[in-house]
């Protein structure tokens, strides 16, 4: 299906007329109005109000278009150099930048406010930190006590009200002990929405998320501060649960985490594509982003763990992590664990106990000393490990490679956390409409295939951020067409005109 768009223009007029043609119907003509007067002066804030009106409806498009949102990722998981992932988002209006840690374990998307006394000035991280203050965004609101989202709030954090403010009030407490805490706002979230091939859309959407007036624990260590952290949880006031549930966004998003050299990544609101990505089943009503670890096999080699040790309750389980830097394994996994990696190199490299762990003298390449090591999920999901991802080089010892064990023993009873060590140099596919997570082994400095959203479910490769000449895209290319219509028609509007029909 083809479109012709032809715009006839009368110059210095106020009105326009729009001439449609399409392939195999009679030509529609359309007459536009402008929606301010020539000669009318228009304060500035009236035209971003309407702007935004303009967006939200852009973002909706024809059909229930969605596209891709794509964000930039910098940071490593060596712990040495940064330890974390993290991500810029652009919020209220003008848009500021916020250096964001990227975090799959909560749901929140916060950043530190202004009115933070005791919060980090400074950050070891090279990064200039930014403070959020709803005073200089016009399109700030903070969320009142009688808002809805005050009351139903998220189930991983505690919500509260301020009787002598009216905010409603938020306290978070993550896993190492830190925490945070402050109150809801709702503005503008900024970012670029690949609707296919080249095309390319600078989108926005209204949002709530936290203004961070407490902190405590690591947070509040200047070696690694950053602006906030953005929760990717399932929760509904997460980023991906707010954009997926109005239809902006896919209810899926995905990771690629570069490992070697300075690290950073992709992270997209959608799906990465890849012949390769395995998938397993999410455990159903778990907080977190809990899989369901049957085994863990060394050289091929099933190890004696009892399968208990990972089922999931309220205190046990296997998690995905991306805010975690390293990984953690009950100790009646860790143990088994250890002592096999140790008997399989002992020929060819060194144990030792060093900076409080299990650790290895190693001459030769760890690819060739170290053995893979298989994680096996439910549905037949088997996550390969190469020795980098269980492993972290900490220096030498005698002019000799120190590599030390990366996974970490959880005493007692406990969760298994797979952090950024094993997330790193692979695609992560979260598909929360179908329930699953999926990986596949990856370089992550390559481009990757992403898929264009029709509708809020349902997805069409779309190629590298492009279309493919396959017949399953027939689809997407008609409704591109309709698409550019409508872009015209919204090109249209920024300029001031409306439709007369």
């Amino acid at each position: 299906m083809s479109i012709l768009i032809a715009a006839v223009v009368l110059a210095a007029a106020a009105s326009m007329v729009l001439v449609v043609v399409g392939s195999g119907s009679p030509a529609s003509l359309l007459t536009l109005e402008r929606a301010f007067p020539v000669n009318q002066r228009v304060e500035l804030q009236v035209l971003r109000a309407r702007d935004r009106a303009h967006h939200a409806r852009f973002l909706q498009g024809v059909g229930g278009v969605g596209g891709v949102a794509d964000f930039g990722v910098q940071g490593t998981s060596d712990p040495y150099i940064v330890g974390l992932y993290f991500t810029k988002v652009r919020m209220g209006t003008p848009p500021r930048e916020y250096n964001v840690q990227i975090d799959t374990g909560s749901d929140i998307l916060w950043v530190t406010c202004n009115s933070c006394s005791d919060c980090p000035q400074i950050s070891g991280l090279g990064i200039q930190l930014n403070f959020f203050d709803t005073r200089s965004s016009y399109t700030s609101q903070v969320v009142s006590c009688s808002d809805p989202i005050c009351s139903s709030g998220d189930q991983s954090a505690s919500s509260g009200c301020s009787s002598q403010t009216n905010q409603c009030s938020y306290s978070f407490q993550y896993g190492d002990g830190s925490g945070t805490s402050g109150y809801y706002v709702s503005d503008m979230l900024y970012f670029d929405m690949v609707m296919g091939g080249s095309m390319s859309v600078n989108s926005s959407a209204q949002i709530v998320f936290g203004c961070s007036t407490y902190q405590s624990g690591d947070l509040t260590k200047s070696e690694r501060a950053i602006d906030g952290i953005f929760g990717f949880g399932q929760q509904s006031l997460s980023v991906i649960s707010q954009l997926s549930s109005r239809g902006i966004s896919p209810k899926v998003f995905s990771h690629c985490l570069k490992g070697e050299g300075n690290g950073g990544g992709i992270l997209v609101l959608g799906e990465i594509l890849d012949p390769s990505i395995v998938y397993s089943p999410l455990i159903p009503s778990q907080p977190h982003y809990n899989l369901n670890l049957l085994s863990i096999a060394v050289n091929g080699q099933v190890l004696p763990i009892d399968p208990a040790a990972f089922a999931t309750s309220n205190n046990r389980g296997t998690i995905v992590d991306s805010g975690t830097t390293l990984a953690y394994l009950v100790e009646e996994a860790y143990n088994p664990f250890v002592s096999t990696i140790t008997a399989i190199v002992g020929q060819s490299a060194t144990p030792i106990i060093a900076k409080g762990g299990q650790c290895y003298l190693a001459t030769a390449s760890v690819d060739t000393v170290f053995p893979s090591v298989s994680l096996n999920f439910a549905g037949n999901a088997a996550m390969i490990l190469k020795p980098q991802e269980y492993l972290i080089h900490m220096g030498f010892f005698d002019g000799a490679p120190m590599w030390c064990m990366g996974f970490q023993k959880v005493q007692g009873q406990g969760v298994t956390i797979l952090g950024d060590l094993v997330l790193k140099d692979k695609i992560f596919v979260y598909d929360l409409a179908r329930q699953r997570i999926g990986w596949a082994s990856y370089d992550c400095s390559s481009a990757v295939n992403v898929s264009i959203t029709f509708g809020r479910d349902e997805f069409i490769n779309a190629g590298q951020l492009s279309v493919s000449s396959s017949s399953k895209n027939r689809p997407f290319r008609m409704v591109c067409a309709k698409f550019e219509a409508f872009l015209l028609v919204q090109i249209l509007a920024s300029l001031g005109f409306f439709i007369m029909l």
